[in-house]
């Protein structure tokens, strides 16, 4: 059975760079650079507080969707950078969301 991708290519009109990182480090101690993406997503603002344990909060900036597995190389995604309308944001988080037969149907990345 095709599953319908609930983040059609129709809606990705934002154009966003991403630079992941693995687990990895270099020689240098600096994180490795596993996979980079340019291309278009479906971008929606938002502003959020969450409160950590040290009682600090983080601001998250938005989502960026995508229609299917944008990095097959990885099981997940936890790190690393996007340039979006000129601004370099960090990935706080990252999701691919499965169909029930496994296969990605979008992938999501949270800004902040």
């Amino acid at each position: 059975m095709k599953y319908p991708p609930l983040v059609p290519d129709a809606v990705c009109r934002t154009p966003i760079s991403l630079t992941i990182y693995s687990d990895e480090l270099t020689e240098d101690s600096a994180p490795m650079v596993a996979f980079t993406f340019e291309g278009k997503c479906n971008y929606q603002d938002s502003a959020q507080r969450v409160y950590t344990d040290d009682k600090h909060y983080i601001q998250l900036s938005g989502k960026a969707l995508f229609n299917g597995d944008i990095c097959p190389e990885l099981a997940v995604i936890a790190d690393g950078t996007a340039e979006i309308f000129g601004e370099t944001r960090k990935i706080y988080r990252g999701t691919k969301a499965r169909n029930p037969d496994g296969s990605v149907n979008y992938t999501e990345i949270q800004l902040m």
